[in-house]
């Protein structure tokens, strides 16, 4: 039976039996491998654990939670339908050109640089930005921390391969977004993909990091978090927005996704808008 055809009221008033299962999975998770869902948004939650559902052939979330706490083979699958995993190199060519144009000539006036990609997924906004930073001369003295919490994903980023047939697609965004040259030189194609040069992330730390339980990197001058908060609770936003927050040095850069902004969160104050449109914020010294 799909997971689709499954009744999720229970017939009273109250929580649905599905979300009440939903809660009791997400807290399984956390408490048999500290992988923590529990501040993700369960209107987000609810589908994709109905597609892992299908996947598994579970008929219930209680099957799949048993499936859980007995086989932990399960738990990266299960992560791969937890985290969103969509993403594109130089996606919103316009926030990329805002980066290039408005913000690292800022940033060049520091000898040395901190990044943080939150939630770098399998990579290609961490060589988006590292292909920004190259062209902009400020690639050989910058630390980029690209962090996520599933590490099949960072396993993808680190390796840096992407599927032939994306690369027109990458190519168009990296043009709109002011590149300097061409996309093909920073990569070498091979058999049905392509793979982007290892200078790009030789000052890269890959690392698994939770915004839910983790701390902050320190003294980061830019923190890039695009289509990540979106996924959050209220109380899970400012926390990962608080963590940025400590993370960033005074007048240091927040760049978040189309649909994101600070205006909703508690620790707004702490913050500038440097670009509106782009989602572009600054911390206040």
């Amino acid at each position: 039976m799909s997971a689709q055809t499954i009744n999720e009221s229970d017939g009273q008033s109250g929580e649905s039996a599905f979300d009440i299962e939903l809660t009791l999975l997400l807290e399984a998770i956390f408490q048999r491998y500290h992988c923590d869902f529990r501040g993700y948004a369960k209107s987000s939650l609810r589908r994709r654990l109905r597609q892992a559902m299908d996947r598994f052939g579970d008929t219930s979330l209680s099957a799949l939670q048993g499936r859980l706490l007995h086989d932990a083979r399960a738990l990266p699958i299960l992560l791969d339908y937890l985290t969103v995993q969509v993403s594109e190199m130089f996606r919103d060519p316009t926030h990329f050109l805002a980066l290039r144009r408005d913000v690292l000539p800022l940033l060049a006036t520091y000898p040395s640089l901190k990044i943080w990609i939150a939630g770098c997924s399998t990579g290609e906004e961490l060589f988006s930005l590292a292909i920004t930073l190259a062209e902009a001369g400020l690639l050989d003295r910058t630390i980029i921390y690209a962090t996520d919490v599933n590490e099949e994903a960072l396993r993808k980023a680190e390796a840096g391969v992407y599927a032939l047939d994306r690369v027109a697609g990458f190519s168009a965004n990296y043009a709109k977004a002011g590149g300097t040259g061409s996309l093909s030189d920073w990569f070498t194609a091979a058999y049905d993909g392509v793979v982007f040069d290892r200078r790009l992330r030789r000052n890269v730390v890959f690392s698994d990091h939770s915004l839910s339980t983790d701390s902050d990197f320190a003294a980061t001058h830019l923190v890039m978090c695009r289509n990540v908060l979106i996924y959050f609770h209220r109380e899970l936003q400012d926390r990962a927005i608080g963590l940025f927050e400590q993370s960033l040095v005074p007048r240091g850069f927040l760049a978040l996704g189309s649909k994101e902004n600070l205006r909703i969160s508690s620790r707004a104050a702490a913050f500038e808008t440097f670009d509106g449109r782009e989602r572009i914020y600054r911390k206040r010294p």
